[in-house]
């Protein structure tokens, strides 16, 4: 498997080099607005400890991550009403991935509302910060 690449977009947004619409923060992740939603308030949770992905994360690390998860998939829920929640985490070209640097989605689903598909497209900064607005309101 490569080597982590500490100039990957997640490390600079973890390093502050780079802005993001974070909504939560504890001393082993963070929660950011994906900026290419597929799903009114679709969040990602990043661990702060450098790793690729499933294959290479520490086990205290992917810990601390999946209770971060469970914390967003509850709080989006009900933020945004949803009828239930999809989660999803892609590991190596092969199976998905495109930002190389741990990370896990969490997806607001309603019934019969199909994800919209990964466009490339950024959405309006207004949309993503008003998102943003409802899920840290449900997270505090």
């Amino acid at each position: 498997m490569p080597a982590y690449d500490p100039d990957n977009i997640f490390a600079k947004i973890l390093r502050d080099e780079l802005p993001s619409e974070t909504v939560y923060e504890d001393e082993n992740t963070r929660v950011i607005m994906d900026i290419m939603p597929r799903a009114t308030g679709h969040a990602l949770v990043l661990p702060k400890a450098p790793s690729r992905n499933m294959l290479d994360i520490e086990p205290d690390a992917l810990a601390a991550v999946m209770a971060t998860v469970q914390k967003v998939a509850r709080a989006a829920k009900e933020a945004f009403a949803a009828d239930g929640i999809t989660i999803q985490q892609f590991n190596e070209s092969a199976g998905g991935q495109m930002v190389f640097h741990t990370h896990v989605h969490v997806l607001p689903r309603h019934e019969g509302v199909p994800l919209k598909p990964h466009s490339g497209e950024i959405a309006p900064k207004e949309e993503v910060a008003a998102a943003a607005a409802k899920l840290r309101a449900a997270l505090a």
